[in-house]
């Protein structure tokens, strides 16, 4: 892994942000299930709301392989995702938009279990968002804490970035490098917009 980017350094022009979901906006609990073991990292409100001011797109990529498990329902997970953005409302940010891979090739469930298209590291979900966004990937980037975010990314063409926080690109399921590497979402916000003005 490449170590951790300056954030000072010019920031780039992007059309949208793209956001992995646990280890990115929300702590790792391992499988979420409820919305009881959702907490906001450090900082997440803050950046996101930066992004919204900036009127950057916000957007989340996630597997949920946790509907093809059996564990929860799409419904139930809609729920969840209501809740995630009611923690982030009070601290000023939106999220625009919300995509979900719930499959797996191994899923419990036998209408869950096939090889999609949408289950990073392949690129599905992002080149959705892009035509219901009409956004150009090359001037996107995708910000997750697993090397298959990474893989997603590179596969739509869009830029690859790393957060420290989660997995941290220590899930080894790619060898996909990140284009850049920053300790958390509000360092790498701030590689985008500049660092946030002082109270």
């Amino acid at each position: 892994m490449k170590e951790a980017s300056d954030p000072s350094a010019a920031a780039p022009s992007f059309q949208a942000v793209f956001l992995d979901r646990d280890g990115v906006i929300n702590e790792e609990d391992g499988i979420i299930r409820s919305i009881d073991q959702l907490r906001l990292l450090p900082g997440v409100g803050e950046a996101i709301a930066r992004l919204n001011q900036a009127d950057l797109p916000v957007i989340v990529i996630t597997n949920q392989p946790v509907v093809a498990r059996g564990w929860c329902t799409e419904a139930e997970l809609g729920l969840i995702h209501d809740h995630l953005r009611d923690l982030l409302r009070p601290l000023g940010a939106t999220l625009d938009a919300i995509y979900y891979c719930p499959h797996h090739e191994n899923a419990n469930d036998p209408a869950y279990r096939v090889v999609c298209d949408c289950r990073k590291p392949r690129p599905g979900l992002l080149l959705r968002a892009a035509k219901d966004f009409d956004l150009e990937l090359s001037r996107c980037v995708l910000i997750g804490d697993r090397t298959v975010d990474l893989e997603a990314a590179h596969a739509a063409g869009a830029a690859a970035w790393l957060v420290r926080t989660g997995f941290g690109g220590e899930d080894g399921k790619s060898a996909s490098q990140p284009d850049r590497t920053f300790a958390d979402l509000a360092e790498s916000v701030a590689a985008i917009l500049g660092p946030p003005a002082k109270a």
